[in-house]
């Protein structure tokens, strides 16, 4: 079920006049629409939908767009055209007023810049999107603390930003967003300023929280390894427009045109692809033990030891619970022939 969704969305920054609108009808570059009018098109006639729980990444170059699209979802950015319909409201429409009560009752936002309060403790800036909410102080931050056990940074309640790593400081910006307890979750290009290593935990620790919270996610970076290793779905940005959405087996294996194709020629699919873009979800899994199972979340690297020793099928499990298998002719289709697999496969 789609909880958000974007209709022939256009944002031009300076003059939208018919002149700019006939070229954008031509199909004019933004190269070509900028050097004719001075108008620079950020976002060109995007169409998407985001299900319920997803996490939808939208991945581009400096300039492509991929942030003023983040703000054009919640307005924070006002389109040019378009219409962005969530949860069967139409956003686009609303006044000011009923729409600071649908942001506040719908969006919470992860920065790049983790945006905390250096005189407000961690619990304080935790608890901070519910106290600008009139939540009771005790209720607020009860959930501030829950939110902070959630992503590991049980203990620090009391200390300051200053006194914290970027990862941590980041975590509390992710605390936060999750005590807001909304149920769509914005995060623009949130780990970019963080060190690799601690790049690649904070990617891992929303995954896991994700399990759980099933948050819908959009998701702003400009890395290819983090859409994979995060996106359910990948929508990649050249330009202000849309190039290609698919699952990272998609993008991967049946890259839309050349741009998308430079992006992927040089990826090694197996150490991208995880157990759950390939595993089928239809059979039984009551037949499968979680003992002899792989889990989920494991690259596909670590299923070439159970086909080695002969097994054509093997158990996928999360949490201790099998939930599907996977098949040595679906990792040998993806890795050999690189196309053709999809949702339907």
């Amino acid at each position: 079920m789609s909880v958000i969704e974007v209709s022939n969305m256009t944002k031009v920054f300076g003059q939208y006049d018919n002149k700019v609108k006939n070229l954008l009808e031509e199909g004019k570059s933004k190269t070509e629409i900028l050097s004719e009018t001075g108008s620079t098109v950020a976002v060109k006639s995007v169409d998407f939908s985001i299900d319920e729980g997803e996490v939808f990444v939208v991945m581009g170059l400096s300039g492509s767009g991929k942030s003023t699209l983040i703000r054009l979802i919640n307005r924070l950015i006002e389109p040019s055209t378009g219409t962005i319909t969530i949860h069967g409201q139409n956003v686009s429409e609303m006044g000011k007023e009923e729409l600071r009560e649908f942001r506040r009752k719908n969006f919470s936002m992860v920065f790049q810049n983790f945006a905390l309060f250096p005189f407000k403790t961690v619990l304080e800036n935790a608890a901070f999107g519910l106290e600008v909410k009139d939540v009771p102080k005790s209720e607020r931050l009860e959930k501030a603390q829950s939110a902070l056990s959630l992503v590991g940074l049980d203990g620090y309640e009391h200390q300051y930003p200053s006194q914290l790593s970027g990862g941590m400081q980041q975590r509390v910006g992710l605390a936060r967003a999750l005590a807001n307890d909304t149920d769509i979750l914005l995060m623009d290009e949130a780990f970019s300023a963080l060190d690799p290593l601690i790049r690649k935990e904070m990617q891992q620790e929303l995954v896991h929280i994700q399990k759980d919270m099933k948050k819908t996610i959009i998701f702003i970076t400009h890395d290819l390894d983090e859409a994979l290793n995060i996106g359910d779905k990948i929508a990649l940005m050249k330009d202000g427009e849309i190039a290609q959405i698919g699952t990272p087996v998609d993008i991967i294996t049946s890259p839309a045109d050349d741009y998308v194709r430079s992006f992927v020629k040089d990826i090694n699919h197996a150490k991208v692809l995880r157990i759950k873009h390939l595993m089928d979800t239809t059979g039984d899994a009551a037949a499968y033990s979680p003992e002899d199972a792989i889990e989920s979340h494991e690259l596909l690297t670590e299923s070439f030891n159970y086909f080695k020793e002969g097994a054509e099928v093997i158990a996928v499990k999360e949490d201790d619970k099998v939930v599907g298998t996977l098949s040595s002719r679906a990792v040998y289709k993806v890795l050999a022939e690189g196309s053709g697999v999809g949702a339907d496969d």
